[in-house]
């Protein structure tokens, strides 16, 4: 008896010992499915989940293990470029004069000008400007001499070891003077106006009082503007 043979009405739920055997391999393989269905949707999908997390994670920790050994590998380079980058820093720290060589300094750049043959007609240090860990001391210059002197004079400076700097270079011939500087007009030499900065290092003490200066500072022009917003809308009202 095959299963097209098989009157569904006439099985006996009851009895399924005494159905045909078609109807009880049916049956058997029906339930086998349906078990393996449940199996897999209450059991092994959620396995399969973990499992393909598991595998994600996989690649993502063997992806930061690669990128660690490579650091690792490359760390002694790191290392020695780090300290080539601190004695950098160091040597260009020991170019910055301490506050007690800073009259030194000067000194230098005004005997390079007169070594170059320049004559000074202003040389004057301005206010020191404090920075992060350094103070900026703009000097102004106004010299008398040639082309070739100024040259000299801008040449000596950069040789100097010390850090100074040179800015707004201004060169003007005589009669661009305007009779305002006679001696140059009468020797016919150029004038040349500039800034040279130099700088020096400020220890802890008065990086602190700088930092606190700065602070205060901010301080009071964000007490001026709240005080001159309150003015305006009182003024408003």
């Amino acid at each position: 008896m095959n299963l097209s043979e098989i009157n569904l009405n006439e099985l006996d739920f009851s009895n399924i010992a005494n159905w045909p055997l078609a109807a009880r391999v049916f049956t058997i393989i029906v339930i086998a499915i349906a078990v393996l269905g449940l199996g897999y949707w209450f059991d092994i999908k959620d396995q399969q989940l973990r499992l393909d997390k598991a595998a994600k994670t996989e690649i993502e920790l063997k992806t930061e293990f690669e990128t660690k050994a490579r650091k690792a590998a490359n760390l002694e380079a790191y290392e020695q470029q780090l300290e080539e980058m601190r004695q950098s820093f160091g040597a260009m720290l020991r170019q910055l004069p301490n506050k007690t060589e800073v009259a030194d300094l000067l000194v230098d750049v005004s005997q390079t000008g007169l070594a170059s043959g320049l004559e000074f007609d202003l040389f004057k240090p301005q206010a020191e400007i404090p920075r992060d860990f350094y103070a900026e001391l703009p000097i102004s210059i106004k010299v008398r001499g040639t082309y070739h002197e100024f040259g000299a004079f801008v040449s000596g400076v950069s040789a100097l070891p010390r850090i100074v700097t040179i800015h707004d270079i201004a060169i003007l011939p005589p009669a661009a003077n305007d009779g305002k500087d006679k001696d140059a007009a009468g020797s016919g030499d150029l004038v040349m106006e500039l800034t040279a900065k130099t700088y020096r290092y400020l220890d802890e003490n008065e990086q602190s009082a700088a930092t606190t200066t700065a602070d205060g500072t901010s301080s009071k022009k964000g007490k001026k503007a709240t005080s001159t917003s309150k003015a305006s809308k009182e003024a408003a009202q």
